[in-house]
């Protein structure tokens, strides 16, 4: 474990899942929500203001073969002015074989004078999978939005599936037509570890591995709530629905 890192560790004891691990980190605390069966639903609390500069917000999940995490967040993350100083978020997931993740995460908001370094690693395991909803929102009212990095990488069994980077530290690069074109709003849901038939859609491309992705960028974050949520929940169904019982 990283030490000031928020954890939530997932086993399964026969038929059951159980939270064995809600570890509070320096600005969020895992609260758990319900369990049934192999499904854990957990929350995220925050607890202290961030991200101010010089923080290094770290999260860890830990979810056992055959089990099912999910991930509730009752408010989103404000990357405040850094003032000329650095923050950074990341996030890390390993889930064992057959296990299932689900994560639609509250807005992130990169303010304006921010400067901040987004990560995200998941490593999936065989028949393992994870849905991830994310949602950039690009300053506070009456705010152009400060830098942000962020970086994915998804592997199943080792394999890489996802490797991204997103550099919108230059408000100019930003805006380039192929990038956010001038909106402030960039939503990605991603279905890693398992593909559907819907890729025809829009705003929906098969990843070259076993995984789908959704993005949408708009002014608004209703707007790409909009266009994004039927497709999220949707995968979210069929993700639940391997651990429906019978």
């Amino acid at each position: 474990m990283t030490a000031g890192a928020t954890r939530v560790v997932v086993e399964r004891v026969g038929g059951t899942a159980v939270a064995k691990e809600l570890i509070s980190g320096d600005f969020l605390a895992p609260r758990l929500v319900s369990a049934h069966g192999l499904h854990v639903r957990v929350a995220l609390v925050g607890h202290s203001a961030t991200l101010l500069a010089g923080d290094d917000l770290r999260i860890e999940f830990d979810v056992a073969p055959g089990a099912f995490l999910e991930v509730l967040e009752p408010s989103g993350t404000v990357a405040y002015n850094a003032r000329g100083g650095h923050a950074s978020w990341t996030a890390s997931a390993t889930v064992g074989a057959g296990g299932a993740l689900v994560w639609r995460a509250a807005p992130f908001v990169v303010a304006g004078g921010a400067d901040v370094a987004r990560r995200i690693d998941i490593s999936l395991q065989s028949d393992a999978v994870a849905l991830l909803d994310e949602m950039v929102v690009f300053g506070r009212t009456g705010e152009i939005g400060g830098a942000l990095r962020s970086d994915q990488r998804i592997t199943v069994d080792g394999t890489p599936l996802l490797v991204e980077t997103l550099d919108l530290r230059s408000v100019p690069d930003r805006s380039r037509p192929g990038v956010l074109g001038g909106h402030r709003v960039i939503g990605t849901t991603m279905l890693l570890g398992m593909k559907t038939s819907d890729a025809a859609e829009g705003h929906v491309s098969p990843l070259a591995g076993p995984g789908m992705l959704a993005r949408a960028v708009a002014d608004q974050a209703h707007e790409v709530s909009a266009a994004l949520d039927h497709i999220s929940s949707d995968w979210r169904a069929r993700v639940a629905s391997r651990f429906t019982e019978n």
